[in-house]
């Protein structure tokens, strides 16, 4: 998940209150405690606690805990549930939806606010309009890139909102959507406090409220420290009830064979994306169980369509037919990949099976090369991400492999990385002839791959489209298909679809993931994400 988000300012902490939340960690393996305590060993850090400018799954898991959205996925599932709204009804013309709000829902405080009434309208609407109306004071407040709102046309596609009291609400779309309801259960339409909102912009303070976050969630915030820890209790007046758990630590490790490592002496008791060649033996461990399931995802190389020389498919075909997915798979992602030939996974409805995959043959990629004006190659950047995802264990070393088979064919490819938020936020400025970037689905739907990543509203400067790929046939056929509220009617659009970017070749489809989570055995009720998340409200421990 690509966009980039400013990174969130270090909280201002005592030397001691740092090193005990350094340290918590290893003591909760060696003390007992009378509290309910889970340790989830993350991977890195959140950029900030407002989820409408975020898309990576970081800053997601750790918005999550704190946020309500007005609908929700079903734990572990893809199905729409009631969230913020206990009901809706939708008119004949898929135009209208309106929303029921539940009553008593109770938000944090801090110490910087105590809330005087309950969530209503005025709260969902202010969710709303920071990320659609310019004319909002939060519009800018941390950054003014709302990746998903924009991604996918949700400026455009919202005609109105109206508050027809405090507890109902009615959105009226230009057009039927038929996404439009999984999408306001993503974590970008996490609900904050207008209230708050209020009390910050009048204090001169506006960004506290996504430094400080207050939400509805089953989790309140405790204490951030960047690179090291965040600390949460759970929130008692939770509208679904208390968490199991009574306090949730997020340990920041980036290294996976250091979070494998916290996790068998039970430093930890949850880690994501394991090394591949740790699994043998997480396998093996009696203390821990390896959950897994099917990804919904896909990792990719991106080449940059508005750049020469990748502005000639013949170009991106060529570099397509040179590069050795199998080798890679093989070398880098071992049992936990398989080869990706389209945009979306095998998982997801409407996967066109028919299509087949760019061969890997040198020879006719030097032949189309010099058919593009090629003969003896050219050179190029490719960039490799800083960071470690399930679409893709190691971009370093994926890099090095394509850099190689490259050269065999007169390409002269130079490897570069950033920091992990500019490396996004110059992928998606456009300014790479190839990288590599990856997804993991966040609604369930096939528009959430084709149009989020792939169509013209998102190859706008700052959107997840980094192919900056626009092209009407396609973009025509997923427009149509957003449309129609037929399952069957959709997937023909999306099938045609996935043989249009097949044949314009945007990017080199690598890998789709296995999700793999090591978890502790005293751990109960954990349930893996279709999307990845990580979610700890329901989950239990053995004390």
């Amino acid at each position: 998940m690509a966009p980039f988000n400013p990174p969130a300012k270090k909280s201002r902490l005592s030397k001691t209150a740092l090193l005990c939340a350094v340290a918590l960690p290893a003591l909760l393996a060696l003390t007992p405690v009378a509290a309910k305590t889970l340790v989830y060993c993350s991977e890195g850090s959140p950029e900030n606690f407002y989820p409408g400018i975020n898309t990576t799954g970081t800053s997601f898991d750790a918005n999550s805990q704190i946020y309500s959205r007005l609908v929700d996925f079903e734990r572990g599932g893809t199905a729409v549930v009631p969230g913020l709204a206990e009901r809706w009804t939708v008119s004949p013309d898929g135009k209208e939806y309106t929303f029921f709000l539940r009553k008593g829902v109770k938000w944090h405080s801090n110490k910087n606010f105590k809330p005087t009434r309950d969530m209503n309208a005025d709260d969902i609407i202010f969710a709303i309009e920071r990320q659609w109306k310019e004319s909002n004071p939060y519009f800018k407040v941390t950054s003014a890139n709302h990746s998903y709102f924009g991604d996918m046309g949700m400026d455009k596609l919202i005609k109105s909102v109206d508050k027809l009291d405090d507890m109902t609400l009615k959105i009226t779309l230009n057009k039927p959507d038929a996404p439009f309801l999984s999408g306001w259960a993503m974590e970008y339409a996490g609900v904050q406090s207008k209230e708050y909102a209020d009390a910050m912009l009048k204090a001169g303070t506006p960004e506290k409220i996504d430094q400080e976050p207050i939400g509805s969630g089953p989790f309140y915030l405790v204490q951030y420290q960047k690179d090291a820890i965040i600390r949460y209790k759970a929130f008692p007046e939770y509208y679904a009830g208390k968490a199991k758990i009574d306090d949730l630590v997020f340990a920041i490790t980036p290294d996976a064979s250091v979070r494998w490592a916290k996790l068998q002496k039970g430093e930890c008791h949850v880690m994501p994306y394991p090394n591949p060649a740790d699994l043998d033996a997480i396998r093996k461990d009696a203390k821990v169980t390896l959950l897994e399931q099917p990804g919904l995802n896909i990792g990719y190389l991106a080449y940059n369509t508005t750049k020469k020389p990748f502005d000639d498919v013949r170009v991106r075909k060529a570099i397509n037919m040179a590069i050795n997915k199998q080798a890679i798979i093989d070398a880098v992602y071992l049992s936990s990949g398989v080869a990706a030939k389209n945009p979306i996974p095998p998982t997801q409805w409407s996967y066109n099976n028919a299509i087949k995959d760019d061969p890997f043959d040198p020879v006719a990629a030097q032949k189309m090369l010099t058919a593009a004006g090629f003969p003896n190659g050219f050179s190029t950047d490719l960039w490799a991400m800083p960071v470690q995802r399930p679409y893709n264990p190691n971009a370093k070393r994926i890099a090095e492999l394509m850099q190689a088979d490259l050269a065999k064919i007169g390409v002269k490819a130079e490897i570069k990385s950033f920091e992990w938020g500019e490396y996004r936020k110059r992928m998606q400025a456009g300014e790479h002839q190839m990288g590599m970037l990856g997804w993991t689905g966040d609604n369930g739907d096939p528009d959430n791959f084709l149009h989020t990543l792939l169509g013209c509203d998102a190859a706008k400067s700052n959107g997840s489209n980094v192919a900056k790929f626009c092209f009407q046939p396609f973009e025509d056929l997923v427009l149509k298909a957003k449309t129609i509220s037929n399952p069957a009617e959709r997937s023909k659009l999306y099938e045609q679809a996935q043989v249009i970017f097949k044949e314009q070749a945007p990017w080199f489809t690598i890998a789709h993931a296995v999700q793999l989570k090591p978890i502790r055995k005293e751990v109960i009720d954990f349930r893996l994400s279709p999307f990845g998340r990580h979610s700890f409200y329901g989950v239990d421990i053995k004390e």
